[in-house]
């Protein structure tokens, strides 16, 4: 069924963010209106308004409420290392984007609902929150008896090849996914000035 997307596209094009990051390929670089095609007429952007859309486009990424994100801040901040680059590790650690940077799913959105209802497993354990922090040498799996949904058995077909990031390992064979490292900055794969997010909150 043709799902429309273009709720997505438009904040995506609103925050500066590449629909791929959001798992959707099938748009058209060629397609795109600019209502606006002298820009120098568009009032500049305040600092507060440039922080804010930093954060705003790292939440939407990840699909993050504020109270949620505010608490990763928290945590990041008190995490030794840089604060931006500990709040998007957390970020990249949630369940839900694991399973998406896996290829257990075509988009974080699609992740976060398969999640949801329980497809798969930690360490042999059955995990349904998306929010769920994976750690290093975690093995993420699908169920046995979701395997035999044909959605799974085309995400999970050997023959798809699938490039995951460095912190990440995954075992064709198995159909299953590990943690071997935390993730680092240069695994992130947007642009993003994390910088401006730790002003923002810490004013």
């Amino acid at each position: 069924m043709a799902r429309n997307m273009q709720p997505i596209v438009k904040r995506c094009r609103a925050l500066g963010i590449s629909p791929a990051v959001m798992g959707y390929t099938g748009h058209s670089k060629t397609h795109s209106t600019k209502r606006n095609p002298n820009g120098q007429r568009r009032a500049k952007k305040s600092e507060y308004a440039i922080q804010l859309n930093e954060k705003q486009k790292v939440k939407f990424i990840y699909g993050i409420l504020e109270k949620q994100f505010r608490s990763y801040y928290e945590k990041a901040e008190k995490t030794n290392g840089i604060t931006g680059e500990n709040l998007l590790s957390l970020c990249e650690r949630r369940l839900d984007n694991v399973v998406f940077r896996l290829g257990f799913a075509n988009t974080r959105r699609e992740a976060r609902q398969f999640v949801t209802h329980s497809h798969f497993t930690v360490d042999g354990k059955k995990v349904n929150i998306p929010s769920f922090l994976v750690k290093p040498g975690m093995v993420i799996a699908v169920k046995d008896k979701s395997k035999e949904s044909p959605i799974f058995k085309a995400l999970l077909d050997p023959e798809n090849f699938r490039s995951v990031p460095k912190w990440l390992e995954y075992d064709a064979e198995k159909g299953t996914g590990k943690v071997v490292a935390m993730p680092a900055r240069d695994d992130i794969d947007y642009d993003v000035e994390e910088h401006l997010i730790v002003e923002y909150y810490s004013k």
